[in-house]
């Protein structure tokens, strides 16, 4: 059984930072491609970044290209979101979610997920 538990979230103020952390379990982890997700209330899920297995190709939204970086550490296991410069638009519950398909490039396909941390950005 594969397992996902995001960490890290909080309430931070405008500008500030959070760093996410999704340690994965359960199935090789240098085998999976890797994402972060997230949702606002009343929006549906939506694609932050994601890294490939292998050479670790990240691809991040437009909404936050810049700000936040993906990255991974396959000797531990976990995928990492940090988020700087964070804005209160980036507030939301934020999802970590493994791919063991050949290619993930949307959220149908990723197969595992975990059960989300909240981020709330204050102004």
């Amino acid at each position: 059984q594969v397992q996902l538990v995001e960490s890290g979230g909080g309430l931070v103020q405008a500008g500030g930072s959070l760093r996410l952390s999704c340690p994965v379990s359960g199935r090789t982890f240098s085998s999976a491609h890797m994402g972060w997700f997230r949702q606002a209330p009343g929006k549906g899920r939506e694609f932050v970044a994601s890294i490939t297995r292998g050479d670790a190709r990240t691809r991040y939204a437009d909404s936050v290209n810049g700000r936040f970086t993906i990255s991974r550490d396959n000797a531990k296991n976990t995928v990492y979101l940090q988020m700087n410069s964070l804005k209160p638009e980036d507030t939301a519950v934020y999802y970590c979610a493994a791919s063991y398909r050949l290619y993930a490039t949307s959220a149908r396909d990723y197969d595992y997920w975990g059960q989300g941390t909240q981020v709330t950005v204050s102004s």
